[in-house]
């Protein structure tokens, strides 16, 4: 099923619990246009709403990239005037509230250009599989680009303040095997392992429990967040609500029946 997104740039198609959401402007190598990303927030709002939906892949058309930055041949008319960044950056605002309020795990399939804000896209996924002809960078030194601190926090988050250091600082391109080494992304696989290891970690996802998957995701991003900062009451909540919950008592039925359980998020 196709998701209308109000754009032929950005395409989502939902199967069998898994949604896909496609960069599509693959002869600008897919860069992240500022009508991608005012469609996004209402894209990531409704899969967060569809109980069909349980894990979300990222990825980019064609065979160049993933995302190779931001659309620079925007940035004369928006991103200049004080006006036009602050409208920008409103946006962009608006699109990274959207990305923190998925409780359902993203996967990042990355092959080609994984560049700038493409590097940020992916950065919201929880986990990165990328092709050995993946590229990562940061280029906003060689744009004369001030860098937001979310950016950057994200970065050190992954990575640390050393390696955040090199990337930033020098601008350079990283490998995938490089990328691999310092902890940007999970794990490297042939390009044509790509799709197959990432959409076979996806239903491995999608087929248990989706409140206690949801419940990891939360705990997980509040050990990021400082000690003041964690909603410790929310996530005991959640916790709960999966011991009462039916996928609770199924999980139970089918490990005693020795079969696969068959979980409803309920």
């Amino acid at each position: 099923m196709a998701l209308d997104t109000g754009t032929g740039k950005l395409l989502v198609d939902i199967d069998d619990g898994i949604a896909e959401i496609t960069f599509n402007q693959p002869e600008k190598h897919n860069a992240l246009s500022v009508e991608m990303q005012r469609a996004l927030p209402g894209v990531l709002r409704a899969l967060q709403d569809d109980p069909a939906v349980r894990v979300i892949v990222l990825k980019g058309a064609g065979e160049k990239a993933f995302v190779s930055g931001a659309d620079i041949s925007e940035f004369g008319d928006l991103r200049t005037s004080p006006e036009a960044r602050a409208d920008y950056d409103r946006s962009a605002a608006e699109t990274g509230h959207a990305w923190r309020q998925v409780e359902k795990p993203i996967l990042a399939m990355i092959r080609g250009y994984c560049i700038g804000g493409g590097l940020l896209t992916a950065m919201q996924a929880d986990i990165r599989i990328a092709a050995d002809d993946s590229q990562f960078g940061i280029p906003a030194a060689r744009l004369g680009l001030g860098y937001g601190y979310g950016g950057v926090e994200a970065l050190v988050a992954l990575v640390g303040p050393s390696h955040a250091a090199e990337m930033l600082f020098s601008a350079r391109r990283l490998s995938a095997a490089r990328a691999l080494q310092i902890g940007l992304i999970n794990r490297v696989v042939s390009v044509d392992e790509l799709r197959p290891a990432v959409m076979d970690l996806a239903q491995a996802i999608s087929a248990n429990a989706p409140l206690t998957v949801a419940a990891c995701k939360v705990a997980i991003a509040q050990t990021q967040a400082a000690p003041e900062r964690r909603d410790t009451a929310r996530l005991a909540k959640m916790v709960e609500a999966c011991f009462r919950s039916e996928d609770y008592r199924e999980g139970q039925a089918a490990f005693t029946a020795k079969r696969a359980p068959r979980f409803t998020g309920r």
